[in-house]
């Protein structure tokens, strides 16, 4: 497995990157060497440098050629900062090999209206962004009203994102900066000729989220994209896309059919607090409940050497039995399957 982390910051990112792909090669770049030396010593101190093969390099994105190609390329939080976002995210694009996966995280408009006024107002005054900018940006809020719209969203949403002084430039001060709605994001994402993957808290866009009853129904009705739409229209306070992207259209199980299931192998997904018990925590830090029978199935799997199919786990169950426990931890995202090569979709 080969990964880029493009605009690796401190390092957050590539640790569980390398900690989640053990054996891996990982190369993570950032423009800032400050925040390069911060990565290392992360990675040092976690363990993240035995864990895989970890470059970590002052380096551009868009100055990355001949690096690829990568199956996994991480990105957030950087593209939006680009003059031209279109070129960078070709450049990653030329990086990714067909069948692997771009995660993005961008800027959205309808969450940050608040952001953008104070941004337009600060440089309207001439502040910029150095240490005087982080004085008069603060003074900002501390001088509107209490009643003020900005200073109570800046307070109620932001104040504690911004308490060092680094996310305070990063949101308020910044000298570039690009945000999308949803008609934007993907005719960006076309711009590249890569395909809209999902994203990656589809939690979020679930109009299940926000509707019930007769009008969830009219909803689920919908196409995909206009159940996006109507999300976007519904939540004001979506401030950020984070999504992935491929080279050409990505092969998708259902894991509909038993035998297919059954012929697949599988792992426990690493991102799990509280493991082994039946009360953990899942990728999201959110309450998740395992059934006696999901215990025992992820446990024979640890136990059982690598690639062995569901089918064959010394469980002494019916095949239909291991099948429906199966389903129900692929879909709460506990049980990462690998289909069988020649049932492979």
């Amino acid at each position: 497995m080969r990964i880029l982390d493009a605009g690796c910051g401190t390092g957050v990112s590539t640790d569980y990157l390398a900690h989640l792909n053990p054996g891996g090669e990982i190369l993570a770049v950032d423009i800032s060497p400050g925040t390069l030396e911060v990565a290392r010593e992360r990675l040092r101190r976690s363990g993240g440098l035995e864990r895989a093969s970890v470059r970590i390099e002052n380096r551009s994105l868009l100055e990355l050629q001949g690096e690829g190609p990568f199956d996994y390329i991480n990105s957030v939080g950087v593209l939006h900062h680009l003059r031209q976002p279109e070129a960078g995210l070709k450049a990653l694009a030329a990086l990714l090999r067909p069948g692997g996966l771009l995660h993005l995280f961008l800027y959205a408009d309808g969450g940050r209206w608040e952001i953008h006024r104070t941004q337009r107002a600060l440089t309207a005054m001439g502040v910029g962004s150095g240490e005087e900018g982080l004085r008069l940006g603060r003074q900002l809020f501390a001088d509107l009203p209490e009643h003020n719209r900005l200073r109570r969203h800046h307070e109620q949403r932001w104040a504690i994102d911004c308490a060092a002084d680094a996310n305070f430039a990063d949101m308020y001060l910044h000298p570039q900066e690009t945000s999308y709605n949803l008609e934007r994001l993907l005719a960006f994402v076309a711009s590249a000729n890569l395909q809209f993957a999902g994203f990656s808290n589809p939690q979020v866009w679930d109009p299940a989220r926000l509707l019930q009853g007769e009008l969830l129904e009219r909803a689920r009705a919908l196409p995909q994209r206009q159940q996006w739409q109507l999300v976007e229209d519904l939540d004001p306070d979506i401030s950020h896309f984070e999504f992935f992207l491929s080279q050409g259209e990505l092969s998708r199980q259902s894991w509909s059919n038993d035998g297919d299931l059954l012929a697949a192998s599988g792992q426990r997904n690493r991102c799990l607090w509280g493991w082994p018990g039946t009360a953990l925590l899942d990728s999201d830090m959110a309450p998740l409940d395992l059934s006696a029978d999901g215990l025992a199935l992820l446990q024979a799997l640890e136990a059982a050497p690598a690639g062995t199919a569901l089918a064959a786990l010394p469980l002494g169950w019916e095949p239909a039995r291991i099948a429906a426990v199966a389903r129900i931890l692929q879909g709460q995202q506990v049980l990462l399957l690998q289909p069988c090569p020649d049932k492979a979709a």
